[in-house]
């Protein structure tokens, strides 16, 4: 026969359990997840369309809170997220910016897809002088890139503004022709080759000064009105291994010829800006040029045929097989809407970034920084301490960002808020998304 524990003794048993299911309901994270699903649940803004959240405690390595984090959202610019680590695994410390070989008395090079090449900001010129300093004849060898000049999903009337440059194997001043002014009706064309292709259209004699080219030919027209005082606009040209070619030379001051060849293994390398600047520029300014260009980086750099897909293939099925949702994963920069992502995979992989970075700063020096740099620079109150550091993604009906915050109690979380399909101004889907971030700043 069984002999009956004491009364006591179950009692003891019973307020043990209960301080336990009490001490558990009360850990610090699930206070957070309760206060911050009632900011979600009560939003008027957020109710009005689809949005992923998920919130990640980077030190209990434990999600935190998400909503909707499991469901596919288009990430527009926060896909140059995907691009950043995969530069992170496969570039070394400089970018490489062409391949050559020298034989007889010739010099035979072939492009890389490096965006650096003369570029405005990046100004990378190691290339560009082994080029100008040779006294070997010089010849280009195409065809390396085997893609089309747009991405997949791309809109073909956005073919005329600033961040839709064409993708090549051999960039040149960013793909674009810059037009601006130092004074009224002084017009200065950039690079100068372009000068020639500029007609006016007389019909134009009113309203806002805009240049605007022909869809499938470098003619740029511009209107019959005096250009404005520091006036500026980059027009993406339509590029061509003969345009290369002859943008080179005429920047060379020196004749470069075209020769069909297949590049060696033994080609050498020339390197040209480092690395951590041209992530800088893919990430604070959000360049859409550079981060489809870097795609094609990380193909020479990998030993794969330079194309967009093969290496998106590469870069998911050696460095992303952890993540939790498979990325649909279609361009460098986010301009498709076909790129699908799930907030809890923006989670994971803003953890893999941050793993490799010992040195935090140096990290969160990458990126925009809100209040103080990039495209969050004035999302949030302008400050000297910022306490997001991320990505941000707006298309039309989208707007996201996704990163790291701190909290005034010093903690660290990942998060990702992704806001999708709304017809309100994007104005007032920022204000939300800052008002919910700046509480987990201020309370957590």
């Amino acid at each position: 026969m069984q002999k009956t524990l004491p009364n006591k003794f179950h009692l003891l048993i019973g307020l043990f359990f209960m301080l336990s299911i009490g001490l558990l309901a009360c850990s610090p994270n699930k206070i957070i997840a309760k206060k911050v699903s009632r900011e979600f649940t009560n939003s008027e803004v957020i109710n009005k369309y689809q949005v992923g959240f998920a919130l990640f405690d980077l030190e209990k390595k434990e999600m935190i809170y998400q909503k909707d984090a499991d469901k596919y959202y288009t990430p527009a610019s926060n896909t140059k997220l995907f691009t950043f680590y995969a530069g992170i695994k496969v570039l070394g410390d400089s970018i490489p910016s062409l391949r050559y070989i020298e034989k007889s008395d010739s010099l035979i090079f072939w492009g890389t897809g490096d965006p650096s090449f003369l570029h405005s900001v990046l100004k990378g010129s190691n290339a560009f002088n082994l080029l100008r300093q040779t006294n070997k004849k010089l010849f280009f060898a195409p065809g390396r890139y085997t893609g089309d000049f747009y991405g997949n999903g791309w809109q073909w009337d956005d073919y005329n503004a600033y961040y839709q440059a064409e993708i090549n194997e051999l960039p040149l001043f960013d793909n674009m022709v810059l037009v601006n002014s130092a004074t009224a009706g002084n017009m200065k064309i950039t690079p100068e080759t372009f000068a020639t292709c500029f007609i006016t259209d007389s019909a134009k004699i009113v309203g806002t000064f805009r240049v605007t080219r022909d869809f499938n030919s470098n003619v740029f027209s511009k209107p019959n009105i005096n250009i404005p005082t520091k006036f500026e606009q980059q027009i993406p040209y339509k590029v061509s291994t003969a345009l290369t070619v002859n943008l080179l030379a005429d920047t060379l001051n020196k004749y470069v010829g075209i020769v069909n060849m297949a590049m060696p293994k033994d080609a050498k390398t020339i390197y040209n800006v480092k690395s951590d600047s041209v992530f800088k520029q893919l990430m604070l300014p959000s360049d859409n040029f550079v981060a489809e260009q870097l795609l094609l980086v990380y193909a020479d750099k990998l030993g794969l045929p330079m194309n967009t897909a093969t290496v998106i293939n590469h870069v998911e099925k050696n460095y992303l097989a952890t993540l939790p949702d498979k990325p649909k994963w279609i361009d460098g920069s986010g301009l498709s809407r076909g790129n699908l992502f799930t907030p809890r995979t923006m989670i994971k992989l803003l953890e893999l970034i941050y793993a490799k970075y010992p040195d935090k700063q140096k990290l969160y020096s990458l990126l925009p920084a809100g209040g103080k740099t990039g495209t969050l620079r004035n999302a949030y109150p302008k400050t000297d301490t910022p306490f997001i550091f991320g990505k941000t993604g707006s298309l039309t009906g989208v707007h996201n960002q996704s990163g790291y915050v701190t909290t005034k109690k010093g903690k660290t979380y990942i998060f990702s808020f992704l806001n999708n399909n709304f017809v309100l101004p994007t104005a007032d889907v920022r204000k939300e998304m800052v008002r919910i971030m700046t509480l987990i700043h201020d309370k957590f």
